[in-house]
């Protein structure tokens, strides 16, 4: 920029006429470009045909409102945008507007009650629901977030897929009832949605390692991996770097630039993903029929044995 662009030091008309813009004005006005900017997005997440939405989704389409041009932006993995609005803004930006307001615009989740330890021998007819497990369970999904659960519930995914959704930390360990159900559709697949962080890419591995060995049951990654944030263009964040047990737990089959970003403390969520676009892809990878080992990423040997799928565009 040319400096004669620029304003001297006490030099703005605020100066010449000894007076100091308020600071409660500037908060006020930003603070009604976000409301206005919520708005917008509020509408945006809904679409098509009334979608519900997480107060994050929302949170991450507000970002989009305010940074159009940064969904253009293409490049490397360590060149993922940050979200352009900082989360507590948003949320006082919220508050103020009022979240009943937002049409579409999920209440946040409530953690279920703890399960009942169900004695050995107990009888059929003590069993809520007692015919719930009694056929073969073909597919189960499984969401490391218990929000992203209730909003793919709430748009009835469950019901168009003829798939259970569950949130990982209410569901594991299974039922044992849900496992012998698994077992016995013969050849049923677990699902499993977590973020592109150290805890989400070890989540299949966990709920593997919950199963056991049960024949012809597989657990399939949907994603995110940091691939996935590179390609669709998520804003990231940065958090704690995993310690050696977190580290140790990351899928070998990384690539190594996935690996160090995850290793910096580097995540991107699931929430990120537009709404309608998240509900597309989980209905195509849970709804359609088992894929063959040799449908996933081309060229990648380690992930078809540790369960990675792909993210089709949508």
């Amino acid at each position: 920029m040319n400096q004669r662009h620029l304003l001297p030091p006490g030099g703005g008309p605020a100066a010449r006429s000894g007076h100091r813009p308020a600071a409660g004005f500037a908060a006020r006005t930003v603070g009604g470009l976000t409301g206005r900017a919520i708005t917008v997005a509020a509408g945006r997440a809904a679409e098509p045909g009334g979608l519900r939405f997480t107060e994050r989704q929302l949170y991450y389409e507000t970002c989009r409102v305010l940074s159009p041009g940064s969904a253009f932006l293409r490049g490397r993995i360590a060149g993922t945008p940050a979200p352009v609005l900082r989360l507590p803004a948003f949320t006082r930006a919220l508050d103020e507007l009022g979240r009943e307001s937002v049409p579409g615009l999920l209440p946040p989740p409530v953690a279920p009650p703890a399960r009942p330890s169900r004695p050995e021998g107990a009888e059929r007819s003590e069993r809520p629901e007692p015919d719930l497990y009694d056929y073969g369970l073909p597919r189960l999904l499984l969401c490391q977030s218990r929000s992203i659960a209730g909003m793919l519930l709430a748009n009835h995914i469950h019901l168009e897929a003829a798939c259970p959704v569950l949130a990982a930390d209410d569901a594991l360990p299974l039922d044992p009832r849900m496992i012998a159900a698994l077992e016995r559709a013969g050849g049923a697949t677990v699902h499993v949605l977590h973020d592109a962080s150290p805890a989400g890419v070890a989540l299949p591995a966990r709920v593997r390692a919950t199963l056991g060995p049960l024949s012809g049951v597989r657990v399939v990654s949907l994603g995110l991996v940091p691939r996935h944030v590179a390609s669709l263009r998520l804003p990231t964040g940065r958090g704690p770097r995993p310690g050696p047990a977190g580290l140790g737990a990351l899928p070998a089959a990384l690539r190594p630039g996935e690996a160090d970003w995850l290793a910096g403390g580097r995540f991107a969520e699931v929430a990120a993903v537009p709404p309608a676009r998240l509900l597309r892809t989980v209905l195509r990878l849970t709804k359609g029929p088992r894929p063959p080992r040799d449908s996933l990423w081309s060229g990648l040997r380690g992930l078809r044995g540790t369960g990675f799928m792909t993210w089709p565009a949508a």
